[in-house]
């Protein structure tokens, strides 16, 4: 079939379209699709939520996907090849999904662990944030998915985050916060930016024209769309004229027909502006439509997929990302020689953490866990025991796995209804069967529905083991949980403020039943779409309140325990076997969008169970899962210590592949992992203060602090350890310009297992009378898979980034004379090797 919108020629469509036409388009019609004009065969292209999977256009009726590990540990396999086949995977994702566009990858600075994004990241470094997110677009889009590398930029902190001003140095801004864009933008040319929540200069960053139109077009020749965050549209002309040409999501707030024509009458928007933003979005459409016919002409299906070879390409990328930290008298890997009695403790070793929270979760196909990983990858004749010791959920676990219909179906049917003008409920307007008791309802409704409506959810619980259970009901609108006919949890006459779904949400409400195991229970869940009256009147009241901003409702639950005998249990268990593996950590609960973490610590009693188990057996190995760093007081009392990130669906096999010694961990830290949180750089400017976030620290982000004040980390930028040894020589440079270089360097196995080694080289520049921090990341390089005995030569080629800083008195980048010390080793504390380049003649330059 002929799609005449392949060949169109724009400028021609442009001068077709009618003013509401164009005023469509840069809105949205729903919360992922673009607009379509069927008079003019102009089609609409999707969109989905990334960056560690494709979830697909649905929260609702979530239609499962692969989940990808987080981008900390996407970052700590230093291996730009393996992004690359990363973002291939991806794309194919988006297809199958119906999408060509992924609202990825985010390349934000983790600047403190704190942040509820931060595990969405890469680093804190902004050349390896840059080289990272580089690799990641350019494997997405040589399938032909769009990339839209977010968040454009300075969104670091949750805190106030659509009004805060990041407040911060020229030096700052260029040198740390827009660098990994602007390496992205040189290397691999993203086909589209997302625009930040907050502000710069004062400015909020969708209606900033020096960062759209001075920076990312003019300077960096960027000829792609920015879209707006979901919701970071804050008015009309000014984000029309700064340069922002889709307003997401829709329905628009702002982009409507009378805001938009009144602007136009006013002369706050010329008409040229409209069709500049107009004609580059049809650009865009029709580039993604003519690289992907079959799927933007599909039948618009949303598909999984689940094959070995994804199942292997998963594993693998997990494992790589994985960091050794601590293997005191080489306690791993595990054997049977070494091992007859192993014990799996902790609160995530049977749950599923695989991702941090808000946009970036998803329905995965599958999870492996900890416990099912490790039990499988166990040497057969190894017993394995288990005591989860303690918990540390923030909201209860979910409960679909115990949920069945009165058909018998997995899940729970939801019902919905319409209320009429006096409070009642029409006849069921549609059903739905979920298998998932986080119900988000922002993204999808059936049609037919009056403003205010009601659903229904049923289902039967089961438990498998008698005895007392919490459940908890955390709701934005209002809910009532039911149990056999029981009133049991009431979140709708009168609600506590949470930071459930973004902020918009109640704290869970929580009560205790006894279930008696095998025999369900009857569960009923009545939510509807309004806050609680605001006078206070306690009696249910569907007229007077207002519908809720975001719209969603979560059932949790989980076999209550006594804290004191759950610790006891698992440290009686510790001092009879051989070996402790313990997992814990954060969940999508603690690291999330929308709000920070208010500490380092790990929540509930694990720091105490670690230590006491530890006070009992000497070989207790600690896996933390988790997306940025957490405080570690028992560091010195373990055997071993993994920092495993979130994982994704292979989390359990690829942690039981390390710690079996089915694969030898290479991965190394991507960001500093700080003793206390009082030693991060930002400890004192982590909050939004009248609307402003200081970035006082300046350039000295992560171990640029820590080297420049001396503070010892409790484990270093670029650090991690090996099953093998490695020994580096013969570091040798050529030239080809004074700032064109090539740095090579042989590295040995000098071990007696095949491993991969990373080779990092750090710049430090002249003594100009201008601040600079000591060293600075500017190259690196993986040597895989050397075999024992065998040496392998890595180069590494730097260019004038290298030996740039951003001079803001000439608004340019200026490299300087001087001698500059490039200084090459395995982390940023371990730096074995130095040679000098000195560059005779200074210069200026702008641009990529």
């Amino acid at each position: 079939m002929a799609h005449p919108f392949l060949d169109a020629d724009i400028a021609d469509l442009v001068q077709k379209l009618r003013i509401d036409e164009k005023i469509s388009l840069l809105g949205a019609p729903n919360w992922w699709n673009t607009t379509a004009i069927e008079r003019l065969k102009i089609p609409p292209v999707r969109m989905s939520d990334g960056p560690n999977g494709v979830r697909g256009s649905s929260h609702f009726v979530a239609i499962p996907a692969q989940c990808l590990p987080c981008s900390t540990s996407l970052a700590a396999t230093f291996d730009t090849e393996l992004i690359y086949d990363a973002g291939i995977f991806l794309a194919q994702e988006a297809k199958i999904k119906s999408s060509v566009i992924l609202l990825a990858p985010t390349c934000n600075i983790q600047r403190s662990p704190l942040g509820g994004r931060a595990f969405e990241s890469f680093s804190e470094d902004p050349h390896l944030s840059g080289m990272m997110a580089s690799a990641y677009v350019n494997g997405l889009q040589s399938e032909g998915v769009a990339a839209t590398i977010k968040h454009f930029v300075a969104n670091d902190q949750e805190h106030e985050r659509t009004a805060a001003d990041s407040v911060m140095s020229d030096r700052a801004l260029r040198e740390i916060y827009l660098y990994p864009f602007m390496l992205a933008q040189k290397h691999a040319q993203p086909w589209a930016y997302m625009t930040s929540y907050g502000r710069v200069r004062g400015l909020h960053c969708s209606e900033n024209r020096q960062l759209l139109q001075g920076i990312l077009r003019n300077e960096w020749d960027f000829d792609g769309i920015v879209i707006s965050d979901w919701f970071g549209t804050y008015g009309v002309d000014e984000a029309i004229n700064a340069g922002l040409d889709l307003e997401m999501p829709g329905p628009p707030r702002w982009r409507t027909q009378p805001l938009v024509s009144h602007c136009l009458t006013s002369q706050k928007v010329l008409p040229r502006v409209i069709d500049e933003r107009v004609t580059t979005l049809l650009r865009f459409v029709q580039h993604q439509a003519r690289r992907n016919p079959d799927v933007v002409y599909g039948d618009g299906k949303e598909r999984s997929r689940d094959s070995p070879e994804a199942r292997t390409f998963c594993r693998k990328l997990a494992a790589d990302g994985i960091v050794l930290l601590k293997n005191q008298g080489h306690l791993l890997p595990l054997s049977a020689e070494n091992v007859k009695h192993l014990a799996i403790i902790g609160p995530n070793a049977k749950s599923s953490v695989i991702s941090g929270g808000g946009s970036a979760q998803l329905k995965a196909t599958y999870v492996v866990t900890p416990y099912a990983g490790i039990t499988a990858g166990a040497p057969s004749d190894v017993v394995v025991d288990y005591e989860v010791g303690c918990y540390a959920h923030k909201y209860l676990p979910t409960l679909e796995a115990n949920l069945e219909t009165s058909t018998s179906e997995s899940g729970w049917l939801c019902t919905f209804y319409s209320c009429d003008e006096q409070g009642k409920l029409t006849e069921p307007i549609a059903d739905f069967i979920l298998r998932d008791t986080r119900v988000k309802l922002n993204d999808f409704l059936p049609a037919g529905l009056s403003s205010t409506w009601m659903i229904k959810l049923t289902g039967k619980l089961t438990m498998d083991k008698t005895g007392p259970y919490d459940l908890g009901l955390t709701v934005a609108g209002r809910a009532k949980l039911w149990v056999n006919g029981k009133l049991a949890i009431d979140n709708w006459t009168k609600q506590t403020p949470g930071d459930f779904f973004y902020g918009q949400g109640t704290i869970e409400e929580k009560a205790t039943l006894d279930f008696e195991a095998g025999v369900g229970v009857d569960i009923l869940v009545e939510y509807i779409n309004t806050s609680p009256p605001k006078n206070g009147d306690e009696e249910d009241d569907m007229r007077s309140s207002q519908p809720a901003l975001m719209r969603g409702v979560r059932l949790g639950g989980c076999e209550r325990i006594d804290p004191d005998k759950a610790i006891d249990s698992a440290v009686s268990l510790a001092s009879k076997v051989d070996a402790v593996v313990f997992f814990g950590g954060l969940t999508p609960e603690w690291e999330s969008e929308g709000f920070d973490r208010p500490t380092l610590q790990l929540p509930g009693r694990q720091d105490e169970i670690i230590t006491r188990i530890a006070e009992v057996n000497p070989n207790v190995i600690v896996c933390i899962q988790a997306g940025s760093a957490v405080s570690m007081p028992w560091a010195d009392k373990v055997g071993g210590l993994l920092q495993s990130w979130y994982s994704g669906n292979e989390a359990g096999n690829a942690i039981a592949d390390i710690v079996f010694g089915k694969v030898n961990p290479s991965g190394r830290l991507p960001l500093t992992l700080p003793v206390r949180l009082e030693d991060v750089p930002s400890f004192l400017n982590r909050h939004s203060e009248y609307g402003k976030i200081h970035y006082r620290e300046d350039l000295f982000v992560g171990y640029k602090h820590y080297q420049a004040v001396g503070i010892q980390a409790q484990f270093p930028f670029g650090f991690g350890l090996s099953y093998t040894e490695f020994s580096m020589s013969n570091l040798s440079l050529s030239a080809a310009t004074d700032v064109d270089v090539k740095v090579s360097v042989d590295v040995k196995n000098v071990g007696n297992k095949a491993g991969s080694q990373v080779v990092q080289l750090y710049v430090s520049y002249p003594d100009i009378g201008i601040t600079q921090p000591p060293f600075q990341l500017r190259g690196f390089a993986k040597a895989r898979n050397i075999l024992p005995g065998s040496t392998r030569t890595v180069q590494i080629s730097l260019n004038k980034y290298a030996f740039s800083f951003w001079d803001p008195s000439v608004n340019s980048w200026r490299v300087s004379v001087g001698k500059y010390g490039l200084h090459v080793g395995s982390s940023s504390e371990q730096l074995d090797f130095k040679v000098i380049v000195t560059v005779k003649k200074g210069f200026l330059w702008n641009g990529l």
